[in-house]
């Protein structure tokens, strides 16, 4: 169980380089997993959420926090403890790379990096789909946030307990959620929806993300009192690992490259 989790949002120039991703799948993540206490790196491409999701972006309110614009890609890297991340700290071990390694992270832009705390966890229907080691799923949708006041934070956590993640562990596509806390950094909470596929998440979980529009709902009053980071939430599709590699449902056939 991975308990730590290390997110790093970040945009690329139109045209990077084959050599970054070439650098960064095949030489710096397999680095970094082989730490001490590290179990697992995931490197997303952010494709959005399609178009009711789009509404669901232009209604939340956006941190004027002096953070990190970046939401084209996100690496996720999990930890048997969020404390691993900082025996010694890995921000500082990758900000004194050298040579082709600060040359290719110098690629990057408007990076924001935040180290979260597992709060809760469930599973979905589509858990057996998992692979070893606690990588998330092919899918994912990834929210960053902050609350208005203390009685909306309290209004929240009722709302994952009583609500939202009992109904990710029902949900067609889902393989798990986790309920994430900040230990450093932008924002104090978090949720990682994981789906087998951008399909299975666009048919069973757009429409129930869609609530957060009709005032009548819970959902509704989450969203009018949270404050998202730049691009929050961000769905997106695994990279890397290859998201074929163990990861085919046995509810679903290999269509995920049809959408959007």
């Amino acid at each position: 169980m991975t308990q730590g989790i290390w997110a790093t949002w970040y945009d690329l120039a139109d045209g990077p380089p084959a050599a970054y991703f070439d650098w960064l799948h095949d030489h710096h993540l397999p680095q970094i997993q082989q730490r001490a206490g590290f179990a697992w790196a995931a490197h997303y491409r952010i494709t959005g959420g399609g178009k009711r999701m789009d509404k669901i972006h232009d209604h939340l309110a956006r941190t004027g926090a002096n953070v990190g614009t970046g939401s084209q890609y996100l690496v996720l890297v999990g930890a048997t403890s969020p404390h691993v991340f900082f025996k010694p700290r890995i921000d500082l071990w990758q900000a004194a790379l050298t040579g082709t390694d600060a040359e290719m992270l110098a690629l990057r832009l408007g990076a924001r990096t935040c180290f979260f705390t597992e709060e809760a966890r469930v599973t979905g229907p589509e858990y057996d789909t998992a692979v070893d080691g606690g990588c998330p799923a092919p899918a994912i949708q990834m929210g960053s946030f902050q609350t208005k006041t203390l009685d909306d934070e309290l209004d929240l956590a009722a709302w994952y307990a009583q609500y939202r993640l009992p109904a990710m562990s029902r949900m067609p596509g889902c393989v798990a959620s986790r309920k994430l806390v900040s230990v450093a950094g932008w924002a104090k909470h978090s949720i990682l929806y994981e789906f087998t596929s951008l399909k299975a998440r666009l048919d069973s979980f757009q429409s129930h993300e869609s609530l957060a529009l009709d005032d009548r709902v819970w959902t509704n009053r989450i969203i009018n009192y949270t404050v998202h980071a730049p691009g929050s939430p961000s769905v997106g599709e695994r990279i890397w690992p290859a998201a074929d590699t163990g990861w085919q449902s046995s509810n679903e056939t290999k269509d995920r490259q049809q959408w959007p």
